[in-house]
């Protein structure tokens, strides 16, 4: 998972239905005089819910492919619906709509931060990217995890985009795994087909936060059935793997994207 490896709080081997407290209001403490009563302060929790949608997908391998090939067939069949979950499950982390049976990502939680480009949306510049830092330093969310995770175009892009004429110096040095002074990952699971006004489908994400924040539940691990029987007069094996998932932003300040990023 691409969203594990920029940080995310992975809670795997779940049961029952989750729910995590969270601490939605800040607390203040009051300078006082030598013996005055200290004030009280009230600090507010709620709580985030997780509860497992089910990611499946099947497979049907004909029975002579297995016989005839040099390869394990049936084990790289495994890793291929094994890696199709993984990038589900970094889809949805990123971009989940929140609906139908899809758990809602990163770009649809609501109060993240966002840093537009503009009505049609634009090309980055660096300082859409030190907007982007500013959206949570101005709530107190820059600590922890914090990274970059943006498109492979957006990367390129950015790779050629010198910071000012007079600099010299790209956006995006080359051969630095960092994006002004922040770790950096790209994937195409980051969504390059946003709409901003007339800019349809083309538009990049660009996303900076703290990735500890994101928490991705998992209930069990991989089920996969190995079904010889459904189609076997048809001479076939049927892969099924099914999968538990859930996710949140535990808060969301610690989140900021552009959506409109174009390369172009």
């Amino acid at each position: 998972l691409m969203v594990e490896q920029m940080g995310a709080t992975m809670l795997r081997g779940l049961r029952g239905n989750l729910d995590l407290p969270r601490n939605n209001g800040d607390a203040t403490a009051t300078w006082e005089g030598e013996n005055d009563a200290n004030a009280e302060t009230n600090l507010t929790f709620d709580k985030i819910s997780l509860t497992p949608n089910r990611l499946g997908a099947f497979t049907d391998v004909s029975k002579q492919l297995m016989i005839q090939s040099s390869i394990d067939v049936e084990n790289l069949v495994r890793r291929r619906l094994n890696f199709a979950v993984q990038k589900a499950v970094d889809t949805a982390a990123l971009n989940g709509s929140g609906s139908g049976n899809q758990p809602t990502g990163i770009l649809n939680t609501s109060g993240i931060g966002d840093v537009a480009g503009g009505t049609n949306g634009a090309t980055p510049t660096f300082g859409n990217l030190v907007d982007l830092e500013t959206a949570l330093a101005v709530d107190n969310a820059d600590m922890g995890r914090i990274g970059y995770l943006t498109t492979p175009g957006i990367r390129g892009y950015l790779k050629q985009t010198i910071i000012d004429s007079g600099s010299g110096r790209f956006i995006w040095p080359v051969g630095a795994n960092e994006l002004n002074g922040y770790r950096v990952g790209v994937t195409t699971q980051v969504p390059n087909d946003l709409t901003k006004g007339t800019a349809s489908g083309i538009c990049h994400a660009v996303i900076f936060g703290n990735w500890e924040e994101l928490l991705i539940g998992q209930w069990a691990g991989l089920d996969i059935v190995v079904d010889p029987y459904s189609s076997s007069k048809n001479a076939l094996v049927t892969l099924v793997v099914n999968s538990w998932w859930d996710m949140a932003v535990r808060h969301p300040e610690s989140f900021a994207a552009m959506k409109d990023a174009l390369t172009s």
